[in-house]
């Protein structure tokens, strides 16, 4: 029997008040963060987690001292295996553990591994949980976990992206419907604000595939809204949150958006089309400081759709794209879901 690791990636968040400065450090410290030589880039690391410290200590005070990011991503992995052990068609031929690993914060992929160790697995794969492929979430947990695991025998795949994956998009949509046939019934008008977090110009110009991959997500989410709602009731906008610093980022930012939405007097519905978890910037920034923004604005309504965290059918699509990658003989062998470029980095 086949044994398999199926390793979850995501960003990571600090786990107690303590741990905001230290999270942060490592947040900046990153090359795919500030592309900087490493001198200058450690001393802006501690000048921007030592000035960032305070105020993002009183976002996660809100959120009880610490992340909600860890927790849902265990659950996230809980539900995953699950599957994985009610799949039938596997017939006792492959056996999958999953495993969480964080960037920033505990479990760095040093600490996971040693838990992926015990398991002694013949096989590992690396799933980032980030849909939209860019060089500083996806690129980064792959490229440290792949130097890492330079040291071991044991074959590695990943997964590098999957912005239009059936289970996503359709998880995303079972989540908004509601809301939305409310609205029709009622004859009310809304747009649709697809918002995704923020990336530097900068970034994006040297050939970062994340905004390309965010209008795949936002126009496969779009058909299938459009498809099922075809009252003409609803617009659609990408806009974008979390905004550092005084360098250009994509835009329009979604304070921008609802600036917009306030002069034509239409209420907003907020879809998080970049996340597939709740933290701080849904549940702080997205809940809380844009909502008294849109109430400011006198908004008609402003309606935040929760995140597809463990929706059955986003688990069940990450299952499937699982099992199909797992199945593959050519580790190379990119997955129907893959559209990254190849330029910026190579699925294995």
């Amino acid at each position: 029997m086949k044994k398999i690791a199926v390793v979850l990636f995501n960003l990571g968040g600090p786990d107690s008040l303590l741990a905001v400065k230290p999270f942060l450090f490592n947040l900046f410290k990153d090359p795919a963060i500030l592309c900087l030589p490493t001198p200058i880039r450690y001393f802006l690391a501690f000048l921007l987690s030592t000035f960032r410290k305070k105020k993002a200590q009183e976002i996660y005070k809100i959120m009880g001292g610490r992340s909600p990011l860890l927790e849902n991503t265990y659950a996230q992995a809980k539900s995953i295996e699950k599957k994985l052990k009610n799949e039938r068609k596997l017939k006792n031929k492959r056996v999958f553990k999953v495993f969480v690993s964080m960037r920033y914060w505990h479990p760095f992929f040093k600490e996971t591994l040693q838990d992926i160790s015990e398991f002694n697995p013949d096989e590992i794969l690396l799933l980032p949980l980030y849909p939209q492929f860019s060089t500083t979430t996806t690129a980064s947990s792959l490229k440290e976990a792949l130097e890492i695991l330079k040291k071991t025998n044991i074959p590695i795949k990943s997964i590098c992206c999957y912005p239009t994956l059936t289970g996503f998009i359709d998880g995303i949509f079972d989540l908004t419907q509601d809301i939305l046939k409310k609205l029709t019934k009622e004859r009310t008008s809304a747009r649709i604000l697809y918002v995704a977090h923020g990336l530097p110009l900068s970034i994006v110009k040297s050939g970062d595939p994340y905004p390309e991959q965010l209008l795949l997500s936002v126009a496969a989410l779009t058909s299938k809204i459009d498809t099922s709602f075809q009252d003409g009731l609803f617009s659609f906008d990408l806009c974008y949150q979390s905004k550092v610093g005084p360098l250009p980022w994509l835009k329009p930012s979604l304070g921008e958006e609802l600036q917009r939405a306030s002069l034509e007097k239409i209420g907003v519905i907020i879809i998080p089309i970049s996340f597939v978890s709740e933290h701080s910037e849904t549940l702080v920034e997205l809940d809380l400081e844009y909502l008294a923004v849109a109430n400011s604005l006198n908004l008609p309504f402003y309606i935040r759709i929760p995140t597809v965290s463990c929706h059955p059918k986003f688990v069940e699509g990450l299952k499937d794209m699982i099992l199909k990658k797992t199945s593959q003989e050519n580790p190379s062998q990119k997955t129907s879901t893959c559209l990254c470029s190849k330029f910026v980095i190579n699925c294995k």
